[in-house]
């Protein structure tokens, strides 16, 4: 027994032939770290250095402390008109319903539906028949009576004459002037039949009482127009000129007033609800004579040409009145006034393609361009595009404003193929040379890959 316990104890200790081989394994794997990490650096740093020596390889845009591209325009003097925005409704200038002025079945129909009228043309006709003879009846009671007093007239000359020679009772020639007179007022009541006859058969010609644009008809041909019907013929809206009613901040009452007393016009746009095309273009013609306590605001009327029809009755459009113009004011891009803890500010390049802060207190906008105050002068460029790693004495470079135009721009989808490449080579580079490669901007990564092009493999491990 003792003998097994030996050897079991002797099999559990390691084997004297074993440890120089776990001596040399864990040299090998030392050896082995030191070299990588020597030669791996080397490549990083050999990587690192050609992108530096390849064109544009130096400069990375994105870092706080490197070149930034940026787009400018220059700040200028210029007339910045002050502009208020409001919301209008459109409504004709004048509105009448066409209706019969008589009752009679409609026979003609003279216009077409849409049309521009003007005031007393010929819309509609209706039987004329019945009211032709209703008027030839009241003339002739009218001449029959006429006729009458012209006998009665002579007969009181007669009786005049023969009272005069004592030759007739004054009774008899009292009776002949009341008679006289009896038939002057028949006559009178007649002509007034007849005038009235004649109105009547006027009215079933029927005419536009305005100039307009004529709805769609209410009646058709063959009907019985009734003077009664509230619906009428046809409704004319006169929409040349056209009117428009909207409301303005009360503070603005001063100098709309001002301008309507000297009799100088107030221009007002009226653009399509999403602001995007104009519509027309007027003056204001009134305002409203008193505040609206509940709103601060007053109502004021501009009329339109409308010549183009493009302004509808009821129709909701956006508004800009044109309150007044500022002559010859400093003024730029809107997108180059930034805000930040000092207040407003703009990025201005300078002549050795450094950026600076410049405070200035905005003002009026218009088409894009604003009015500022501060120390800037008219010529000096602005950054409109890039400013959001900018800082103080950051490098820029000036690139164009229209992406199409800048340097690349054109060839951008001849390179997509050769980006492809790239990609895939890049996978064969080791890992550091890979990820500074990576780290080149996109005309540095061209560069250094076509500098490396005759020797696609050169860096790549083995």
């Amino acid at each position: 027994m003792s003998q097994d316990l030996e050897a079991s104890t002797v099999a559990r200790k390691p084997s004297s032939r074993v440890l120089p081989w776990v001596v040399g394994i864990l040299l090998l794997a030392g050896g082995g770290f030191g070299w990588w990490r020597a030669h791996g650096a080397d490549a990083a740093g050999g990587a690192t250095s050609r992108a530096a020596s390849a064109p544009g390889g130096g400069r990375r845009f994105g870092g706080l402390n490197q070149v930034q591209p940026v787009s400018v325009q220059a700040a200028r003097r210029q007339d910045i008109r002050v502009n208020v925005d409001a919301i209008g409704s459109i409504a004709a200038s004048n509105t009448a319903t066409v209706r019969a002025q008589v009752s009679g079945v409609l026979q003609r129909l003279n216009f077409e539906e849409g049309q521009q009228v003007q005031a007393g043309q010929w819309l509609a006709q209706i039987d004329p028949r019945p009211f032709q003879a209703a008027l030839a009846q009241a003339e002739g009671t009218l001449a029959r009576d006429k006729a009458q007093l012209d006998g009665a007239r002579v007969d009181l000359a007669r009786y005049r004459d023969l009272l005069a020679k004592d030759a007739l009772p004054k009774q008899q020639l009292d009776s002949q002037v009341a008679l006289v007179a009896q038939l002057e007022g028949t006559v009178r009541a007649d002509q007034g039949s007849a005038d009235s006859a004649r109105l009547q058969l006027s009215w079933t010609r029927v005419t536009a009482p305005i100039a307009g644009r004529v709805g769609l008809k209410q009646i058709d041909l063959g009907n019985m127009a009734q003077a009664s019907d509230a619906n009428g013929i046809v409704r004319i809206t006169q929409t040349r000129p056209i009117a428009m009613t909207f409301a303005v901040p009360a503070s603005n009452v001063p100098i709309i007033a001002a301008r309507l007393h000297a009799d100088e016009p107030i221009p007002v746009e009226a653009w399509d609800r999403g602001g995007k095309r104009r519509l027309a273009l007027g003056r204001v013609a009134s305002v409203d004579n008193a505040i609206d306590p509940a709103t601060d605001t007053i109502k004021v009327k501009a009329l339109f040409p409308n010549a183009d029809d493009a302004l509808f009755p009821n129709q909701a459009v956006s508004v800009v009145l044109q309150r007044e113009t500022l002559a010859g004011v400093l003024a730029v891009p809107q997108a180059a006034v930034l805000r930040g803890a000092q207040g407003f500010y703009v990025y201005v390049v300078n002549a050795d393609s450094s950026v600076s802060t410049r405070v200035v207190a905005p003002g009026a906008v218009d088409g894009g361009w604003m009015a500022v105050e501060g120390a800037l002068q008219p010529g000096e460029k602005v950054v409109v595009d890039g400013t959001d790693r900018l800082r103080e004495g950051a490098k820029v470079e000036v690139i164009a404003t229209d992406p199409a135009q800048r340097a690349g721009a054109a060839a951008a989808p001849a390179a997509s193929s050769a980006e492809a490449g790239h990609s895939r080579r890049m996978d064969r580079l080791p890992p550091a040379q890979a990820e500074a490669v990576r780290a080149m901007s996109p005309e540095a990564r061209r560069a250094w890959f076509k500098a490396h092009r005759d020797q696609p493999d050169a860096d790549s491990p083995r």
